[in-house]
């Protein structure tokens, strides 16, 4: 949903017209006259949170795309997210749960799939900005502590083997920091535990805090490698 417009095929999709509606993702290679006046993307991990953003009418009053694999994506998604951010040059932002299996969908997302390796460059986006929820947001976010579970001994070992992974050492530091902080407190919590407060608080202020914070370091960095230059 958002502002997008594309033709699959036969099939003429306009999203603009109605922002706040859900459009299915195409599965056609064929897609052309993308048209777009978005901002940014923000990929969320699941359609319960779509939809909350929907009903917030998110997308026509932060005029941007929102995209869901619901849970783990499927090709599909991961090469329309792929055919957008190589069209469109949009920043991407991606929303998942504080447990290790909205991590692993994280890193589906910028590495690609273990078991489709060898076609990771067109259905992974480097350049994609892990927005939340991070562990460490327990100590700044209202979150409920009967909003904290405990880590499952399965939880325990498939973030330890996620830790070994060799791209979090080189390519992404700051996303293993997060995994180990995950470990130490020995708690897990969903993107829902944010509307404890208030149903509109993840659309109202953490997400547009989240994107203003890491534009802020963007334009930072960018400075920095002025000066050096």
């Amino acid at each position: 949903m958002g502002w997008l417009r594309f033709t699959e095929g036969d099939r003429k999709v306009d999203c603009i017209k109605s922002p706040s509606t859900a459009f299915s993702v195409p599965v056609d290679d064929e897609i052309k006259g993308i048209v777009s006046g978005a901002q940014y993307i923000l990929v969320v991990e699941k359609e319960a949170v779509f939809n909350r953003l929907a009903n917030d009418k998110y997308c026509e009053i932060n005029n941007c795309i929102v995209i869901t694999g619901r849970g783990y994506p499927d090709v599909s998604t991961r090469r329309f997210l792929y055919h957008l951010v190589d069209k469109l040059c949009l920043p991407v932002y991606c929303l998942v749960d504080s447990d290790p299996y909205g991590f692993d969908i994280l890193l589906i997302y910028r590495f690609g799939s273990m078991t489709m390796a060898y076609d990771s460059k067109l259905l992974s986006v480097p350049g994609i900005h892990w927005l939340g929820l991070l562990p460490s947001d327990i100590n700044t976010y209202p979150i409920s502590n009967r909003c904290l579970l405990p880590l499952t001994t399965k939880d325990k070992c498939k973030t330890n083997a996620m830790l070994k992974r060799c791209y979090l050492h080189h390519d992404e530091p700051n996303w293993r920091v997060e995994l180990e902080i995950m470990l130490q407190n020995d708690v897990k919590f969903e993107i829902e535990a944010l509307s404890v407060t208030s149903f509109s608080f993840l659309s109202m202020v953490y997400i547009p805090e989240k994107i203003g914070a890491l534009k802020g370091d963007q334009d930072q960095n960018m400075c920095r490698k002025g000066k050096d230059r």
